[in-house]
């Protein structure tokens, strides 16, 4: 080993300690407390986190999140697309500007936001005449999640547009090939894997957020999410005390599927676009 790899690993080592200290610790207490009952090594939690209402709220989460996140990808791919094909500048930089800001905007400002545009009281719901409670329910908080979802899809799928060499479409045209042609054969086959990869993306981060269905819907939509916070703090049989660390468990669970989908996507499409 040459001593500037050496020196190079050694520099790395602070950085290691910081994750084992930041991730490895609690991953390992979730762990170990999921399969922990008064003390003892039980499957109790974990078998409980899968039953009931809590297995309800789990498949409310995927559920709300899958929903989320096709529709997120469909619209955030078609307005990519118009922003990309632009022939504005402006536009383009508005619109991606705009995005970056509104992918990040979340948590209770995010549930206040449509709670006082379209909620019982709100400015808007009044004018339309929208029934009362409309938001308050699982459509509602899709229409929420959009918000963000939509903004980061269209983050995702910029660059994979902008990837789309005009030189294939001359040359698929050169072929007599016509534009149903193009994108069937040529521009969707490149643009799956990162349009795969965003769907992911989108239904990773809806199955993750808390703050916002806590604040606009609380315990009318099942999520797991809110059965987390409703067993942290309190709301749990004696001898589960450790069923929210199960869930977070189940949910570590689906995220490493996720993620175990998603990062072999984005590889196969940085190599289409190079």
């Amino acid at each position: 080993m040459s001593p500037s790899r050496s020196r190079g690993r050694l520099g790395a080592l602070p950085l290691l300690a910081f994750y084992a200290v930041v991730f490895g610790v609690p991953a390992v207490a979730l762990v170990v407390g999921a399969f922990t009952v008064q003390g003892r090594p039980s499957l109790a939690n974990v078998s409980q986190s899968l039953q009931g209402g809590y297995l309800t709220a789990m498949i409310g989460s995927v559920r709300l999140s899958a929903v989320v996140a096709v529709l997120g990808a469909v619209l955030g791919t078609f307005l990519a697309y118009a922003v990309v094909t632009s022939r504005f500048t402006l536009l383009r930089e508005s619109v991606l500007t705009a995005s970056g800001v509104l992918a990040n905007f979340g948590g209770v400002p995010l549930a206040f936001f449509w709670i006082a545009t379209l909620g019982n009281s709100g400015v808007v719901s009044g004018l339309i005449g929208l029934p009362s409670g409309s938001l308050y329910t699982f459509w509602g908080l899709v229409i929420v999640y959009l918000y963000f979802s939509i903004p980061l899809m269209v983050l995702s799928m910029a660059p994979a547009l902008d990837g789309l060499r005009p030189q294939w479409r001359e040359a698929a045209a050169n072929n007599g090939a016509t534009a149903w042609h193009y994108w069937r054969f040529v521009a969707l086959p490149v643009l799956a894997p990162a349009m795969l990869g965003g769907v992911v993306l989108l239904f990773g981060g809806a199955f993750s957020a808390y703050a916002t269905a806590n604040a606009m819907v609380g315990t009318v939509v099942p999520l797991v999410t809110l059965k987390i916070a409703s067993a942290l703090t309190g709301d749990v049989l004696i001898g589960h005390e450790n069923i929210a660390l199960a869930l977070s468990l189940d949910m570590v669970v689906v995220a490493g599927l996720v993620m175990a989908i998603y990062l072999p996507l984005q590889r196969r499409t940085s190599r289409w676009l190079q």
